[in-house]
């Protein structure tokens, strides 16, 4: 309730009277009586003071709370790495050839010294330029930073030392990502020149892996949806539709050939709705094992990091590396044997009675020797709990919201951050509180509904999955599925349990070994 009174001046200390704290106390969905009001006004006066005197520290957007959120867990997993099998390829006459390769394909030439890294990370940095013409997908080119370390790797190769399967791939990273020799935006005008002089922890381990940034690649501003400072973010599929957000511009940029893959983040959707849009096979990893050092805080209970490619079998190579240095010793080593001995699947039954003609992936699922089994998810006001988000987006953005230079967003609608800001600033703590313990009933109640399952699949957007497991922690892979009669893609999404990703990338890969959704691409 105080949290209320207090958003009655952001700028300026006002004392409060009666009838305002009347006021504020139904936005808090309260009621107190006249002698109540009159109790609680000296402290509500003495309540807004302290909350000046806090606003005179500034609190950078890199500092989390006190506190800490982590998904259930028994122990940590560990997978033993297995051999990557690479193709026998030859170099291509054309090397524009290689736009839509896998990696190990494009892992095969470099390792063979058949393409040199060089060559690589000029034909991609050239496709960008291509791409962004019409899709607007990039911020930041860094060609400079990304020739000058393809030269560092050919020269490794050339003293017979190979990092791996990344060894001189390119890649692009969403521009909430901080990478020395470029801004980092955020997507937003009032962050335009913005610079990190440091490269975020998922650069630092993708350059140890060999890995080449390309470029940074637009956001939504603030992480929401595909309007940035310098435009919208289009669909490789169909340029008159938007790419979806907030990972748009490493969602087109993959989906169109541009990038090998890119590096995007979740909050509540901003990998799985551009993927689905752009047809990208991503994954969403379990909350926490993707470190988010040098990430842009949006909701430090919810933000994840992960991998936005082409191809299971590409998201599992390059989720190994984002995790392979982890403090607790989780480690992931992709799988390729298609083997699926024990794993059980899983499906939500009464998302797919809304969208029955999605239950074709059953099908699929059955010709790899599974039996999924109907799953039935908790009923929980997820929407309503997503105060969580909005409260925690409000006080990484305090700053921007108290100063007006909110103004500045693109975006200026109901449905808007700056806005949302504001909303928010009315929230109780009490309510934001309460909902976090909705959330550890939550994750019980999804435990056992999972008791009997590794793995469920489900539509994308057709049951409460999204809502739920963004809250949960728990990871999901999002892949094409079907099309539109307009010929733009549909997708289907499976779900594993915390720290489950050996199983759930297991049987997307199978999965896609045996469909061919995931192999068609804009202009086919």
């Amino acid at each position: 309730m105080i949290v209320a009174v207090a958003a009655v001046s952001l700028l300026a200390i006002q004392e409060p009277e009666n009838a305002e704290l009347s006021a504020a106390s139904r936005v808090a969905a309260l009621e107190f009586t006249e002698a109540e009001i009159e109790q609680m006004l000296a402290r509500a006066r003495e309540n807004i003071r302290s909350f000046h005197r806090m606003r005179q520290r500034e609190i950078p957007n890199s500092i989390a709370p006190a506190f800490t959120f982590q998904p259930t867990i028994d122990s940590w997993p560990t997978t033993e790495p297995g051999p990557i099998p690479l193709p026998e390829t030859e170099r291509p006459e054309n090397l524009g050839d290689l736009a839509f390769a896998d990696i190990r394909t494009l892992a095969s030439l470099v390792k063979s010294r058949k393409v040199s890294c060089v060559e690589l990370t000029e034909l991609f940095l050239a496709r960008l330029d291509d791409a962004d013409k019409a899709l607007h997908c990039v911020i930041s080119r860094m060609p400079e930073r990304a020739v000058a370390r393809a030269r560092e790797l050919d020269a490794l190769l050339a003293d017979g030392n190979w990092l791996g399967p990344l060894h001189g791939i390119p890649y692009g990273a969403k521009d909430l990502l901080s990478a020395k020799g470029a801004p980092t935006t955020w997507g937003a005008k009032p962050y335009q020149t913005q610079v990190i002089d440091e490269d975020a922890a998922v650069i630092e381990r993708l350059e140890a892996a060999g890995a080449v940034l390309c470029a940074k690649l637009a956001l939504g501003a603030l992480a929401w949806g595909d309007v940035w400072f310098g435009g919208k973010t289009r669909n490789p599929w169909n340029p008159e539709q938007g790419s979806s957000g907030s990972s748009a511009g490493s969602a087109a940029a993959t989906a169109a050939g541009a990038l090998p893959f890119a590096i995007g983040s979740e909050t509540l959707g901003s990998i799985v709705s551009p993927s689905t849009r752009c047809g990208c096979s991503s994954l969403r990893p379990t909350f926490g094992v993707v470190d988010t050092r040098g990430a842009m805080a949006l909701s430090w209970t919810m933000d994840k990091l992960g991998p936005i490619c082409r191809s299971a079998d590409d998201a599992a190579l390059v989720f190994a590396e984002l995790v392979a240095a982890h403090p607790h010793g989780y480690r992931f080593a992709p799988r390729f044997d298609r083997s699926l001995k024990g794993i059980r699947v899983g499906y939500d039954a009464r998302a797919f009675e809304r969208t029955t003609g999605d239950k074709t992936v059953l099908d699929e699922l059955r010709s790899l020797g599974i039996e999924p089994s109907p799953i039935e998810l908790p009923d929980y006001p997820t929407n309503a709990m997503m105060v969580i988000l909005n409260c925690e987006a409000a006080a990484a953005f305090d700053e921007l919201t108290r100063s007006n230079r909110d103004d500045e967003l693109v975006r200026q609608i109901a449905n808007a951050w700056p806005n949302e800001f504001r909303v928010a600033r009315l929230i109780p703590a009490v309510e934001y509180i309460q909902a976090q313990r909705l959330r550890t009933m939550l994750m019980r109640d999804m435990d056992r509904a999972l008791e009997n399952v590794d793995v469920y699949v489900h539509p994308t957007f057709g049951g409460a999955t999204l809502g739920i497991t963004n809250l949960t922690g728990h990871p999901t892979f999002v892949a094409p599925f079907r099309f539109r009669d307009d010929g733009t893609p549909r997708s289907i999404c499976f779900t594993g349990k915390p720290y489950g990703e050996a199983a759930l990338m297991a049987v997307a890969q199978a999965w896609q070994s045996k469909t061919d959704y995931h192999s068609k691409h804009p202009g086919d």
